[in-house]
């Protein structure tokens, strides 16, 4: 249990670090306070423009991806036999810094970059399928929340499956503790998207051009 805190902790360090919101401040802005008002890409994107929007996409991946790799180093010897949970715990940790950064009153973004950033360092074969998934479900509707959640409802199936598939190599305790987080991030996605749902059963919702010149 002491391993799955520290990787909690660590991945909630690395989560604080909220790419979209220092850039915005860099250019003299606080995003928060403009179009969605949370901190993450899309917003970006919407209020800076597209190289806002790359850059904290790409920021908020790459600091899932450096914790898991910590944590990796930390316990890869010592717990090598759970790492997949492990890496797990982290991303879940650094999803949570992500989304509620103590020091700007837990006010952050929704998750789903870190989240990509995880499932990259996760697996690779799962992080195309997720690729693809976002491509589709963003290509056929043009709304970025719809592909969001296919990416990490798709996640949580693609855990189930390949986990009782045995690509994990876990006892079937670990793997069921596995489904447990993995489903935690899902459930913890579709309520930071819940104003988004509103819209979209609503017909409200706001489509994102990724083509629209900025």
């Amino acid at each position: 249990m002491g391993a799955r805190i520290i990787c909690v902790v660590i991945g909630y360090l690395f989560g604080l670090f909220q790419t979209g919101y220092f850039y915005g401040k860099a250019h003299g802005i606080d995003i928060r306070q403009h179009g969605s008002g949370n901190a993450g890409t899309t917003n970006a994107l919407r209020t800076l423009g597209k190289k806002a929007g790359a850059i904290t996409l790409l920021g908020d991946a790459f600091k899932c991806v450096v914790a898991v790799l910590v944590t990796w180093f930390l316990f890869h010897n010592s717990q090598a036999d759970i790492m997949p949970l492990l890496n797990l715990y982290t991303g879940a940790g650094v999803v949570l810094g992500h989304n509620y950064p103590f020091y700007l009153k837990f006010k952050g973004g929704k998750g789903i970059a870190a989240t990509g950033g995880l499932i990259v360092a996760f697996n690779l074969p799962m992080a195309g399928i997720g690729l693809v998934t976002f491509a589709l479900g963003y290509g056929i509707t043009k709304y970025v929340s719809v592909g969001s959640l296919l990416v990490v409802t798709g996640f949580l199936i693609e855990l189930v499956v390949f986990g009782q598939m045995g690509w994990f190599g876990m006892s079937g305790a670990h793997r069921i503790e596995l489904y447990i987080v993995g489903a935690f991030l899902t459930l913890l996605a579709v309520w930071r998207h819940r104003e988004n749902i509103k819209r979209l059963i609503h017909g409200t919702e706001n489509k994102t051009y990724l083509s629209k010149k900025n």
